[in-house]
């Protein structure tokens, strides 16, 4: 795999394993972060063998969210007039939206592996993911508050489809730590493992299931669910049937029909 200064990725069988990698910093998201990640999921996004995606963070924890170095060096861009500062730190802020973006749209299931601190933007990020997941020492906090700004990445809008308004609001205004068991109470995760080490193990099998199914069934299941977001359930209804009318000529759907009868393990093409 390339080399990149805030990342670690690497391909375990179908499933790329993408780790940020700066434990000395506490993962923070530094400039490298978030145009790195850009190419990460373009990458997966191209790459027919990638079949799922565990996003994970070295050390003890998976990320207290941004660097505050980045904010610094952003700060002194700014002059003295308000109108380019505005538009300047729009577009900062629009380049830092695709980033997770760029999680969201990717194709293929994307799961976080959570432990330790997820804090800040670490929230924008595993808001973008498919599904997420806890080791018991996780604690999970809408950071930005306290730093005077509202969260402007992703976390105020894809979070209220995760854990509903009202959590969202409280999460939101007051900063609050929330433990791993509260997080899966409230459904911001799915599950919650013991150690760090039974999280990755637990979150790489249920990767590894997802990319025994058929793939094309996979993508089009994932599309149909991020189109719901934002549309009727007869728009929804009418743009699966147009899907499938396409998909279901795909010969995953003879394979997995023929392994089924004979109880085998179906095997699908990339």
């Amino acid at each position: 795999m390339s080399q990149y200064q805030a990342f670690e990725v690497e391909l375990d069988g179908n499933i790329a394993h993408v780790r940020i990698n700066r434990p000395e910093k506490v993962n923070a998201m530094n400039a490298a972060f978030w145009t790195e990640i850009i190419d990460i999921f373009r990458w997966i996004d191209e790459t027919d063998a990638v079949r799922a995606v565990v996003i994970s963070g070295a050390g003890k924890h998976f990320s207290a969210g941004i660097d505050l170095m980045l904010l610094a060096s952003v700060a002194n861009e700014m002059g003295k007039d308000v109108g380019r500062n505005a538009r300047l730190l729009r577009r900062k802020i629009l380049q830092m939206q695709d980033s997770f973006n760029a999680v969201d749209r990717c194709r293929k299931p994307v799961l976080a592996a959570v432990q330790g601190y997820c804090l800040g933007g670490a929230i924008d990020l595993i808001a973008a993911c498919d599904m997420r997941y806890a080791a018991e020492d996780a604690q999970f906090s809408i950071k930005e508050i306290d730093m005077g700004m509202a969260a402007d990445v992703g976390t105020l809008q894809r979070l209220p489809r995760i854990i509903g308004d009202g959590m969202l609001r409280e999460m939101a205004y007051t900063g609050r730590m929330v433990g791993a068991e509260e997080a899966r109470a409230i459904g911001l995760v799915n599950r919650v493992y013991p150690d760090h080490e039974a999280l990755l193990a637990g979150v790489m099998g249920i990767a590894r299931e997802i990319a025994g199914k058929s793939p094309i069934a996979i993508g089009g299941t994932k599309q149909m669910i991020g189109y719901m977001r934002d549309h009727r359930v007869d728009d929804g209804l009418e743009y699966v049937a147009t899907w499938n009318a396409a998909m279901l000529q795909s010969a995953d759907l003879r394979v997995a029909m023929t392994a089924h009868m004979t109880k085998n393990t179906p095997q699908f093409l990339d």
